[in-house]
């Protein structure tokens, strides 16, 4: 039964991937450097918005968000605020997300944050397009079917590449399951990438964020298909962006240029990932984050090391590159190069205090993990190593083990 799973899921990622070389790939406009979060109003109004909805959290919002407020009111631009987003965001709030934005007349999205303010942000502007389809019925791929208002992605964090993938993923208020819309529309028209709207983010935010953008450079590199010449460069920038720049800004949060490196290697990941797709990895991860309302990037950063491992041989040759790219083990075998380069990602971890596994995982929530897991994983994922029950479950407990 295995073997006949592979064989459809891998026939329908071939298929698939024919297709996808038709689509209108495009990554958002970028607009970079320091205090480019000035340059928003002239943004919105080359896009003829003239009131527009700032999505963000209560953090975020009270720390950063009169910023780019302050730019609005110079500008003579009308707004209005929703600054209840959670990590993790359910669909009750990106519902009420969208009832202001339709209420307050706006004509466009500022999505200040990390992934959880542009993720609900995406989706409300989703429903907002199509108010007759509910958000669990445009789960999954290219099922939102319709252009969004103008939208400007503003990342407070280096890690997440919402500001420029196709994906918005939310958690169901009742069951707790997290799910992705994934529709090119749902790219952002522009990702304003303003390093000063990271520099006083905390250094545990920034270990888990920078190692989120690890993550989805890694398993984009290491799918089997989807991949394009572009995505494969892009994902290698990006890796080899994170192990020079992360640790720096991880001790210094005012090392600008460390911060603008991190945000143009989570940019270069999130693009090569939103192209090339993800893994096994994202799809344990999820669950915790709908189970436990664990941090993605904390889960990604503690998860990655450990199924890398798992996937053995299967990954050796590209993790061996990565290596040879990043500078370690120049000499040795496949294996032992690709051995020390998740060496390295343990090593990474354990310099910012990020743990080796999670000790919280409830016995009676595994099957349902699994479950879910799998799920969202096959047939989309173009994964190097197709799980099964028996094997999301080893991976699962070594999660449990290795706290």
């Amino acid at each position: 039964m295995d073997s006949a799973k592979k064989a459809y899921y891998r026939s329908y990622q071939a298929v698939f991937n024919v297709g996808a070389r038709c689509l209108p790939w495009r990554r958002p406009i970028p607009v970079s450097g320091i205090d480019s979060a000035a340059k928003i109003p002239e943004l919105l109004k080359k896009e003829k918005v003239k009131k527009v909805l700032l999505v963000t959290g209560p953090t975020v919002g009270r720390r950063l968000g009169p910023r780019i407020t302050a730019e609005l009111d110079r500008a003579g631009i009308a707004y209005t605020v929703f600054d209840r987003v959670e990590a993790n965001p359910s669909v009750n709030t990106v519902e009420e997300i969208r009832k202001q934005y339709l209420e307050n007349g706006c004509q466009g999205f500022i999505a200040l944050g990390g992934g959880s303010p542009m993720d609900a942000a995406k989706a409300a502007a989703a429903r907002a397009v199509r108010p007759k389809t509910q958000l669990g019925q445009m789960a999954g791929l290219l099922r939102v079917h319709k252009k969004l208002p103008p939208f400007i992605a503003v990342p407070t964090t280096a890690g997440t590449g919402s500001e420029t993938t196709i994906a918005a993923v939310i958690t169901d208020s009742e069951t707790h399951h997290k799910y992705a819309l994934m529709d090119l529309c749902l790219v952002p028209k522009y990702a304003v990438l303003d390093p000063e709207m990271t520099r006083e983010l905390p250094p545990k935010v920034t270990a888990a964020t920078g190692m989120d953008a690890l993550t989805h450079a890694v398993e984009a590199y290491l799918c089997w298909t989807y991949n394009t010449e572009e995505s494969i460069r892009l994902a290698e920038e990006a890796v080899c962006g994170v192990f020079r720049y992360l640790e720096r800004a991880y001790r210094d949060g005012n090392d600008m240029e460390a911060r603008t490196q991190m945000l143009l290697a989570s940019y270069k990941a999130g693009f090569a990932f939103t192209r090339a797709g993800v893994g096994n990895v994202h799809a344990i991860a999820h669950t915790l984050g709908g189970l436990y309302n664990t941090p993605h990037g904390l889960a990604n950063a503690v998860i990655l090391p450990i199924v890398l491992e798992d996937y053995g041989e299967a990954v050796q040759e590209k993790l061996a590159h990565l290596a040879e790219l990043v500078g370690l083990a120049p000499s040795g075998s496949e294996a032992e190069k690709a051995g020390a380069f998740v060496d390295e990602i343990r090593a990474m971890n354990k310099r910012m205090e990020i743990p080796a596994g999670f000790d919280f995982i409830q016995e009676k929530d595994i099957p349902q993990m699994i479950s879910w897991a799998l799920e969202e994983a096959n047939p989309i994922y173009p994964v190097p190593v197709v799980y099964n029950r028996k094997r999301c479950e080893r991976v699962i407990r070594r999660i449990i083990a290795e706290a």
